[in-house]
């Protein structure tokens, strides 16, 4: 069994740059399990599937293939030999991606997925159900928050950095985080949380060195 340091959270509230940051400086592997629903959406999108029907995403996600390897610090996710990259980035994939989440079926697949990557190495794993339900067992967990007003910000900076989004619009922005965090907190399966015996961090007004010297300090 290796070490996994699992860090949870909702939309930008700065878990994938900490995490990386965490990955660096205690040579672990760095996963984003995000990513990988990110996948499943758009496959699925590609494939023509209602994402807003569970049964017909249960029955699709049957006959999806990622290939996982490392590289450069990270475990590297492969679709057809390629790795997908901002493909499953945009708005479109941030649009159907909390409806194909939930589907009891896709987390499963997942959840099996990120347990198996164990067998690479160390781990620091960012998502929103790591600590309650994919490690529960790791004495290593973390949960990261931030005002709204400020993960908006973050997550439109990001936005107009690739193209995907004009300065004006935080407010659309901070609405669509809010319907994701609701989405993503009422969920059935596997809910986004704080998991019990996590060390919450509001970083807000924390720089990204800040919070990642926060969570290897405190590394059982």
């Amino acid at each position: 069994m290796s070490n996994v340091i699992c860090v949870d959270g909702p939309a930008a509230s700065g878990k994938s740059t900490v995490s990386k940051l965490v990955a660096k400086r205690t040579g672990y592997l760095y996963v984003d399990s995000g990513a990988l629903y990110r996948i499943v959406t758009w496959l699925a999108l590609e494939a023509e599937i209602d994402t807003s029907s569970s049964e017909a995403v249960a029955e699709f996600v049957r006959r999806v293939r990622v290939d996982f390897t490392t590289r450069e610090g990270r475990v590297a996710y492969e679709v057809r030999g390629e790795e997908p990259g901002d493909r499953i980035r945009t708005p479109n994939i941030n649009a159907h991606v909390s409806p194909v989440s939930a589907v009891p079926e896709v987390r499963a697949l997942v959840t099996g997925w990120l347990r198996g990557m164990r067998s690479l190495g160390n781990l620091v794993v960012e998502g929103r159900d790591i600590g309650s339900v994919v490690f529960p067992e790791s004495p290593n967990r973390f949960y990261l928050d931030a005002d709204p007003e400020e993960r908006a910000r973050r997550r439109l900076k990001e936005d107009v950095a690739k193209g995907f989004a004009d300065k004006g619009a935080v407010e659309k922005v901070k609405e669509s985080i809010l319907n994701r965090d609701k989405i993503d907190s009422t969920r059935k399966t596997a809910p986004l949380m704080i998991p019990e015996g996590a060390m919450r961090i509001d970083t807000t007004e924390l720089s990204i060195d800040e919070v990642a010297e926060k969570i290897v300090s405190n590394i059982k």
